[in-house]
């Protein structure tokens, strides 16, 4: 089934506790969150005190996203926090040793991709997943239009994910709105991290009904 990721980059941050409300009420059944070190990519955002704190008031699904040159130095803290799941870059220092450690703390491992890194970088750090995260928009900036070209990637990720003979969630994150999330859906995606196209809409309720029935007409 079909799963909406509210980023939470895309929220009133003031008012974060009625966003994250807001969010389950219109049906999203994860929480994106994006943590940037300002090196791997050009911005800073969340660390694992904002993950804690989520978890105090919210049993959605903690989707973390581990944008850090660096990231098994920080595996222990996010699991602390209260991750469900953490996911890293295979463009960052280790990641096959980093998703072995996330495994071994007992949370969701997650690839991630930018843009222009081809699907083949990933295949072999399959059968440590649980997920793929495909951004379709480079990583650290949010309000960016989804780069369309990049679609092609989850076929072919799709295929080799279920050559591991394990369940694998593929993610795209980075630009999704009601408009385009049917060609998203038909490219393969089962999760679609929203976060602008989510929180900036007056009804988000709406919009994630929207995109359900387009779902059903996409599969």
């Amino acid at each position: 089934m079909m799963k909406i990721s509210a980023s939470l980059l895309g929220a009133d941050l003031l008012d974060l506790g009625r966003e994250i409300c807001r969010a389950k009420e219109a049906g999203a059944a994860w929480l994106h969150i994006d943590v940037m070190d300002g090196r791997f990519v050009p911005n800073l955002s969340f660390g694992p005190g904002l993950v804690r704190a989520v978890r105090r008031v919210s049993d959605l699904f903690l989707d973390v996203h581990l944008m850090l040159e660096r990231p098994i130095e920080h595996v222990d803290r996010f699991a602390d926090a209260g991750a469900d799941q953490l996911c890293v870059h295979v463009e960052a220092d280790r990641p096959e040793e980093t998703l072995r450690a996330i495994a071994a703390r007992g949370v969701r491992p997650g690839i991630c991709l930018n843009p222009d890194t081809p699907a083949e970088a990933v295949f072999p750090l399959l059968p440590l997943c649980d997920a793929v995260v495909v951004m379709t928009v480079q990583p650290g900036l949010g309000g960016q239009k989804l780069r369309e070209d990049v679609l092609p990637k989850l076929r072919a990720l799709r295929e080799a994910a279920d050559k591991t003979g394990r369940e694998i969630l593929l993610s795209v994150d980075g630009g999704v709105k009601a408009d385009n999330a049917a060609r998203v859906l038909r490219a393969g995606a089962d999760v679609l991290v929203m976060g602008t196209g989510l929180f900036g809409d007056p009804d988000p309720r709406d919009v994630i009904e929207r995109i359900r029935r387009e779902a059903a007409c996409a599969r």
